[in-house]
């Protein structure tokens, strides 16, 4: 079996029952083993083993990530005026270890949505963090605002054995992967896998099924992997979002997974749910 997405897993045990007890949170922040997440250059930081650093807690930490077990792990918000990017941490996430992911995506998620919701939305006052640290409340209309996940949807479009997949202007050189695209207000998943595959490639499809699910958090979305039959393979392609696109056989694929040299195209890193989806297409688990 293909393994399941890379931030996929249970993480740390989130103890949602504790986040609206204050006097709780204190105490866990005073626990023995309470531990704080640490930071560098705006993301979490790594030992050199791949696992995330931990330190002792100083002052009154913002965010309560959950429980590892019985001891207590916390994390300060680290300073909002570090851009966070997926390409420049990229050799972080080659580095961290698969069962450290999950609580990696929610620490740096979480982190980016109180970079970016330091006002309330309803009247414009300053929030302050809230049960945890997983909500913000405003002290002079009351709203109380929740981190949010932004669905993308990412899909493997086939026709007659071969898949079709794409590169956008950002990526290394020789480097093609699913295409994708965020799931607009009023759509389903269906529609949006339809969408833009029209939008991006020109081809209709049919038969959407969902595969699998991961978390990305550059910024914080959750990225939902589906496979389509496409009616037809003639393609035009919109060059505002992709370079290019074309189709790929199973060998091809293979080939790109296994790393060859000679392989059409370089496949997408082990922390992309795109490699994922190739893995699963080229196994037959649609």
């Amino acid at each position: 079996m293909p393994p399941d997405p890379f931030f996929a897993g249970p993480g740390l045990d989130r103890a949602d029952h504790l986040r609206a007890n204050p006097a709780a949170i204190s105490a866990l922040a005073a626990h023995a083993e309470a531990r704080a997440l640490a930071w560098d250059n705006g993301a979490p930081a790594l030992d050199p083993d791949g696992r995330l650093a931990w330190q002792a807690i100083e002052g009154e930490p913002e965010l309560f990530l959950g429980l590892d077990r019985d001891a207590p792990r916390f994390s300060a918000l680290p300073d909002g005026a570090v851009p966070i990017d997926a390409r420049a941490h990229f050799t972080l996430l080659t580095m961290l270890r698969t069962d450290e992911a999950p609580t990696f995506a929610a620490a740096l998620s979480l982190a980016n949505w109180h970079r970016r919701h330091g006002f309330c939305s309803v009247c414009g006052t300053g929030t302050a963090p809230n049960r945890g640290g997983w909500s913000r409340a405003c002290p002079s209309c009351g709203a109380e605002h929740y981190p949010r996940a932004d669905p993308v949807v990412i899909m493997l479009a086939e026709h007659d054995g071969r898949l079709l997949l794409g590169r956008q202007p950002h990526y290394p050189p020789g480097r093609y992967s699913a295409l994708a695209g965020f799931v607009e207000p009023g759509e389903t998943i269906e529609a949006a896998v339809a969408r833009e595959l029209f939008e991006e490639a020109g081809i209709e499809v049919r038969d959407t099924r969902y595969i699998a699910s991961q978390p990305w958090p550059f910024p914080s979305s959750l990225m939902i992997g589906t496979h389509a039959t496409a009616i037809g393979d003639s393609l035009t392609i919109d060059h505002n979002e992709l370079d290019d696109a074309r189709w790929f056989t199973r060998d091809e694929v293979l080939s790109a997974l296994a790393g060859e040299s000679a392989a059409p195209f370089q496949a997408p890193p082990h922390s992309a749910i795109a490699r994922t989806l190739l893995e699963h297409w080229v196994d037959g688990l649609k």
